[in-house]
Order: C-alpha cells, then structure tokens, then sequence
C-alpha cells in the first residue's frame, strides 16, 4: 500500500491509463514510480523524455554505474 494517494487502476484515463497499460505489458504489474505519478502523468511523462535524452548520449554501462553511484550516496535502496 503507498503512502501517498493514486489513482487506481480501474480509474486510470488518458495518458495515466496508457502508462499503466504499459507497465503491465511490459513488466507484468505497475511500477511503484508509475503509481507514484499517477497523480501528475503529464510530470512522469517529462520525467522519462529527459532519462531517454540522458540514456541516449550515454553508454549503457555507464549509465547504470552512474545509477548505481548516485543511489548509494543518497542511501537510496529503492
């Protein structure tokens, strides 16, 4: 259960509805970050085109060693 409000499933429209849609195709259940914007999709949806932008001027690799680096200094274990 979040600690936040979302909006759920079954009343998910519009972009929110595809992002879910998604999610569940693709991942088999809905990403905690997904339920996490829910509320905001238009937010979530500049979120991913900037990590796309980053992704795609990077190197794979170094992207997740970078991830990976910036999760341990901020003690991030999500």
């Amino acid at each position: 259960m979040p600690f936040i409000r979302t909006v759920p499933p079954e009343h998910a429209t519009g972009i929110l509805k595809e992002f879910y849609d998604r999610d569940l195709r693709e991942d088999g259940y809905l990403g905690g970050t997904t339920q996490g914007f829910s509320l905001r999709p238009e937010v979530f949806s500049l979120i991913l085109q900037l990590l796309r932008s980053i992704k795609n001027n990077m190197d794979p690799r170094r992207y997740e060693l970078v991830t990976l680096t910036a999760a341990s200094r901020l003690r991030c274990t999500y």
